[in-house]
């Protein structure tokens, strides 16, 4: 039955560029540049703000239960919570929202095995095929398509992307020798997690599109299983250790709460779009905030960009110009 009403049912997918309503372009933006300028200064705020000490896993685990305290008074302020908890399931949760948060944890499992197996620069580039691989599962589970002008506006991204990885140099040198190891541990993880980090994007995009999942709600279910998730595997890992040796705060001050904080303020954005725009938007969104964290580092740091930087610039701002100008559009039969 509930098949049945899927396929009679087909929502089309909340687009800024087909919607013809003000209100929701105009979010689509805002919450575009609030998360580019978020994704672009996490990495320095968290430089200067967390110690060496802090134990990783701490930090994370603090990072989504800041995220669940501000989905839940976000719900609350709207007024939906109670209807929100009312007509919560178990399995709508897990349906929506548990097995993209198990696709993520996952994906960033195989991204770590593979960064230490691959220099940044390869690294990199390779991450940047899960543009490609969320346009394509988009497709597959939602049938959004993409028009010509779009396709060629994430090649052009994808370009600017390898630039700017280009930029930033290769900072280690592959720590596998055999040709076997780079491929097996290095090259195909990242792969597979680019194919899974598009496939759980497009699954995002389904639950809130199609099955209308709250995006609060969304962020609490991902949260909590997600933490689930890091527990169950840092039991025995050196973190896990680290903790019931050390203390869960070790390493901590009241600064260290800045990035943790703005880091949770990120994920809750990343739903907010998500629904709005899409996750191929976020793929647009984390090459910009490359090109911000540059800004950034020159301004703060007195590191100049590099050439690569400032060709990927104009660049950027193109494909963001034609994927918004030339969205797909149905052809009208004739009758």
């Amino acid at each position: 039955m509930a098949i049945g009403k899927l396929q009679t049912k087909k929502p089309a997918p909340i687009n800024p560029n087909l919607n013809p309503n003000p209100n929701a372009t105009s979010k689509v933006w805002l919450f575009s540049l609030l998360l580019t300028m978020q994704y672009g200064a996490q990495p320095l705020i968290s430089k200067r703000f967390t110690s060496r000490e802090v134990i990783v896993t701490s930090s994370v685990l603090a990072c989504e239960l800041v995220k669940v305290i501000c989905a839940l008074f976000l719900l609350a302020k709207d007024g939906s919570l109670r209807k929100v908890f009312k007509e919560w399931t178990l399995v709508g949760s897990l349906t929506a929202s548990g097995l993209p948060a198990a696709i993520y944890a996952l994906q960033n499992s195989l991204l770590q095995i593979s960064y230490k197996n691959l220099d940044s620069l390869t690294f990199s580039m390779l991450n940047q095929t899960k543009l490609f691989f969320t346009a394509f599962f988009t497709y597959m589970i939602l049938r959004q398509k993409q028009s010509i002008q779009q396709i060629g506006a994430l090649f052009i991204l994808i370009i600017a992307a390898v630039l700017l990885s280009v930029g930033e140099g290769s900072s280690k040198a592959s720590s596998a020798k055999n040709p076997d190891e780079i491929l097996f541990y290095g090259i195909v993880p990242v792969l597979v997690a680019s194919v899974l980090s598009g496939l759980a994007s497009a699954l995002c995009q389904w639950a809130s599109q199609v099955k209308k999942h709250a995006s609060y709600l969304m962020t609490v279910e991902m949260s909590i299983i997600g933490s689930l998730c890091l527990l169950a595997s840092a039991y025995k890992s050196p973190d896990g250790l680290a903790i019931r040796e050390l203390g869960f705060f070790h390493g901590w001050t009241t600064w260290t709460w800045i990035p943790v904080i703005l880091n949770a303020v990120g994920g809750i954005l990343v739903g907010l779009l998500t629904t709005y725009a899409g996750g191929v938007r976020k793929g647009f969104v984390i090459v910009s905030a490359l090109l911000v964290t540059a800004l950034l580092q020159f301004v703060f740091d007195g590191i100049p960009p590099s050439p690569f930087c400032l060709v990927a610039l104009p660049l950027v701002a193109t494909s963001i110009s034609i994927y918004q100008k030339y969205p797909y559009r149905v052809k009208k039969k004739e009758s």
